[in-house]
């Protein structure tokens, strides 16, 4: 009798075990996906909204999220691809996508694209080859802006100018008439080829068709690189266009003493927030001359190291949907490339702030005369190879002949290694 009941209380704990195990065994044998994003922490609230919308239809995965300052994330995604652990989702900024799709490491998104037209038809048709590599997509948009040319109408108003230059020539001239004392007539920003309208407008090009050999050592180039030199050294263009990143010409721009401003729409409204005197009054935007600006992007891709491409691509169709584009979009009145979205910003802001919505707008035009986006895994290293001559060639450091020469052999050291 002792040994029946003895045995009975081991059936039963061992029965009792199992029960309070299944709930936590349960929980990790959860599937889960990574989500990498870049340098937007103050956006979690929303990213978790994401994953709950993402575990609602998948209740059997979990979500991880970590984000990575830009300084940070090339490095990090670098050391989880060699490790073999790839984050599944990743949000990238600029051309670095093209380095990992170059070398098989990104999902190509076409076939989902094809099987789903209404997802495919969500976003604007003249953005998405911005992300596309030998005709396949392998990132869909998530945020864009587009450099413009922003002017301050009252310096143009005292220097007798009725509006913005029409072409390089036009350009020099005026930068001359709109400088004196503390004024300048010129900044740019200068990273992610934010510059390059200023060589795109006179026709010059980095590279050959074929993306194989350097460009842009012309007598063009020479001309253009040593009269924006001589105007940078007259103080007609401010030198923080050359040297500064993002604070400092944003800061430059915002004193009110330079005339033009070479950027895209989340500078001027960065300097908007700054500066008490920019409206639609006193500021202009339009597109540069010949209608050329450079993007600046974010873009979704999926990991080729992923075990679940599909769930990954359910997630990445949530991230991109109205709903929770047209909260990305209100959050940072930017533009999604989701085309619902981004005319429902533009007419919203439009009815308080002119001066945004004009700058969204013209942000979405003219995207075939998108520059300074050429689709190559060596995109990081031409810059490092590009920049540096020529930087010193605008500061009157070396003279832009050797500069040029200099930067070219640079450039095609790199497009000559594998």
């Amino acid at each position: 009798m002792l040994m029946k009941r003895f045995l009975a209380a081991v059936a039963m704990a061992t029965v009792a075990g199992l029960l309070l195990t299944a709930g936590p065994a349960s929980a990790q044998d959860k599937k889960k996906l990574t989500l990498l994003t870049w340098n937007l922490p103050i956006y979690e609230e929303k990213f978790r909204g994401w994953i709950a919308d993402f575990e609602e239809l998948h209740p059997d995965f979990t979500v991880e999220w970590l984000d990575k300052k830009g300084t940070e994330w090339g490095t990090f995604y670098q050391t989880q691809l060699v490790a073999g652990t790839p984050p599944d989702i990743i949000d990238v900024q600029g051309m670095l996508w093209a380095e990992y799709a170059a070398a098989d490491g990104l999902v190509d998104m076409t076939p989902y694209l094809e099987a789903e037209p209404d997802v495919a038809g969500r976003f604007n048709q003249d953005g998405l080859p911005l992300w596309q590599l030998d005709g396949r997509q392998y990132m869909l948009p998530y945020y864009f802006s587009k450099s413009l040319l922003v002017y301050n109408k009252q310096m143009f108003a005292d220097a007798g100018l009725s509006g913005p230059p029409e072409d390089f020539d036009q350009f020099i001239d005026y930068l001359g008439q709109l400088s004196g004392g503390e004024k300048s007539g010129f900044v740019t920003l200068n990273f992610d080829w934010l510059y390059w309208p200023l060589f795109a407008m006179n026709g010059i090009e980095l590279l050959t068709p074929d993306l194989k050999k350097a460009a842009f050592n012309t007598p063009k180039m020479l001309d253009v690189l040593t009269r924006l030199s001589e105007a940078t050294k007259a103080g007609h263009i401010n030198k923080v266009a050359w040297t500064g990143r993002w604070v400092e010409p944003n800061n430059a721009f915002a004193a009110g003493d330079i005339a033009m401003y070479q950027a895209h729409g989340a500078a001027l409204f960065w300097v908007a927030g700054r500066a008490d005197w920019v409206n639609a009054d006193t500021l202009g935007v339009v597109p540069w001359p010949g209608g050329w600006g450079t993007p600046n992007a974010h873009g979704f891709g999926i990991s080729k190291g992923t075990k679940y491409p599909d769930e990954a691509w359910d997630f990445v169709k949530i991230a991109t949907s109205n709903k929770w584009q047209s909260v990305m979009a209100n959050n940072f009145t930017i533009l999604t490339l989701n085309k619902d979205v981004d005319q429902e910003l533009i007419a919203s802001v439009g009815q308080d702030d002119p001066l945004k919505a004009k700058t969204l707008e013209l942000s979405l035009q003219n995207m075939d005369r998108a520059t300074g986006n050429w689709v190559t895994p060596k995109d990081a290293r031409i810059k490092e190879a590009f920049w540096p001559t020529i930087q010193a060639a605008l500061l009157g450091q070396t003279d832009p002949a050797t500069a040029i020469a200099d930067a070219e052999r640079s450039v095609n050291r790199v497009l000559s290694r594998r």
